[in-house]
């Protein structure tokens, strides 16, 4: 006797009407591997049955280590590119697997995707044990490094020791707010990282140089580090501080070194922060090693719009003005966006995310405190939270009793913390109205003209 008469029953009824929709149901009474076996093998032999079924049988012979089934069930449906390719894998046709997606995609650029260029290409060094770790970057040093360039190629190394990498973690959904500066982001950076090859159908190329400017503490940095994350991207934070040096030549040396470890190995994003201290404006700099560093800047920017692709360089600044003119040609910072303090929406979401986890009495409404904080950045907001998450613990220490954070902490932590984008917006104000040439700064002007500024 069947150990599952209730599938026996569905198949017995399906064998004797051909309804391939008792497949679905046998397979959903299905109770181990044995069951699932049984209605697959099923399932292979029928001339036609339904896509949701399909992909259910084809994901669970993967899961068996039935790779053979696996890709007679995939097919060639789009929906299940990755289980067919990770199928052929496990078969031991690597080579097959990624010819197969490589033409789809030449055939279809919609197709492509990071998650199964990605699973391909670490079949492709776990099959290659003898080059060790090192195969794919080996294959992008080759792509990045001029021949020959020894001394380069170490410096090269030396950056990668000195400023590190990261996979970043953040996504846009971390960042609160600025839902129109995530869509520009997206539309100009995001899409050309995930689906180059349609890109380069319309020869648009993925990479260069987008420099984000405004207020401090309103998420410039925080939008970089989510940008790397949706574009799953190495993340490389250069600090200003260590690229300057008091040696003549050494900056522009390091900074060569940066850019040669980033063509060296893609996708990367390369972030400078306080943009003006590496990229001044040359009329107002007296030192001539000052000068120099501006002029090796200009000329790796150049190198990657002509040489290289899938290499992003994302800068953050809080003194436009102060930048040199020349970075903002077609080719280099080409994309400026202006990252505005956050509205009323964008700071309910900040006070939502910094609250959470806390012990926070039910009372506190994080849209009523947004209501009396316009002019906070999404810093001062973080600050306004710690600050009456302070006071409450010193209340509780006080009385030796918990206190959540009530609505009168937040109401006197509001009289200690101040907004500190006021003076900023104060000084922009001037260049929007009296320096706007070319429309550099009409963002701004029209975010003042909005908030009554």
């Amino acid at each position: 006797m069947s150990r599952n008469p209730a599938l026996e029953a569905v198949l017995t009824a399906y064998r004797e009407c051909g309804d391939a929709r008792l497949l679905g149901s046998a397979f959903d009474l299905a109770g181990d591997d044995s069951d699932r076996r049984k209605v697959i093998d099923e399932a292979l032999a029928a001339e036609t049955i339904g896509d949701e079924v399909r992909e259910k049988m084809a994901r669970a012979s993967l899961d068996m280590g039935d790779m053979k089934a696996a890709v007679e069930l995939s097919g060639d449906r789009p929906e299940l590119l990755a289980v067919r390719t990770e199928a052929m894998i496990g078969m031991g046709q690597l080579a097959e697997a990624e010819a197969r997606y490589l033409k789809l995609v030449a055939e279809n650029p919609l197709l492509e995707s990071p998650d199964v260029a990605k699973l391909i290409e670490e079949a492709k060094e776990s099959a290659a044990p003898e080059l060790g770790s090192n195969v794919i970057g080996f294959a992008s040093a080759a792509r990045g490094i001029r021949s020959g360039a020894r001394q380069a190629d170490d410096d090269a190394k030396a950056a990668r020791t000195m400023f590190g990498e990261t996979a970043s973690p953040l996504r846009f959904d971390d960042v609160g707010g600025l839902d129109e500066v995530k869509k520009q982001i997206t539309r100009r950076i995001v899409t050309p990282f995930k689906k180059p090859s349609l890109f380069a159908k319309y020869r648009r190329k993925a990479g260069g140089g987008v420099l984000l400017f405004g207020p401090p503490g309103c998420g410039k940095t925080l939008l970089a580090r989510a940008t790397a994350g949706e574009c799953e991207a190495r993340f490389v934070n250069v600090p200003v501080v260590d690229v300057v040096d008091k040696y003549l030549g050494e900056a522009e040396r390091k900074l060569a070194a940066i850019f040669a470890d980033a063509r060296r190995d893609t996708p990367t994003v390369l972030f400078f922060d306080e943009l003006e201290a590496l990229a001044g404006s040359r009329s107002g700099i007296a030192h001539q090693s000052q000068v120099s560093l501006v002029s090796t800047f200009l000329a790796e920017m150049d190198g990657f719009a002509d040489n290289n692709e899938g290499v992003l360089i994302l800068a953050a600044t809080n003194m436009p003005w102060g930048v040199d003119a020349a970075f903002r040609r077609p080719g280099r910072f080409d994309r400026v966006q202006f990252v505005p303090p956050p509205d009323r929406a964008a700071r309910a979401r900040i006070l939502e995310i910094h609250m959470a986890g806390r012990p926070i009495d039910p009372k506190v409404d994080a849209n009523a405190i947004a209501g009396v904080t316009a002019g906070f950045s999404g810093a001062d907001l973080v600050n306004l939270v710690n600050t009456a998450v302070d006071l409450a613990i010193e209340e509780s220490l006080a009385s030796g009793t918990e206190h959540p954070v009530s609505p009168e902490h937040f109401a006197e932590a509001q009289r200690e913390v101040r907004p500190t984008t006021l003076e900023w917006l104060t000084t922009a104000r001037n260049y929007a109205k009296y320096s706007n040439s070319g429309g550099q700064y009409d963002d701004v002007a029209a975010f003042l003209k909005a908030n009554g500024l």
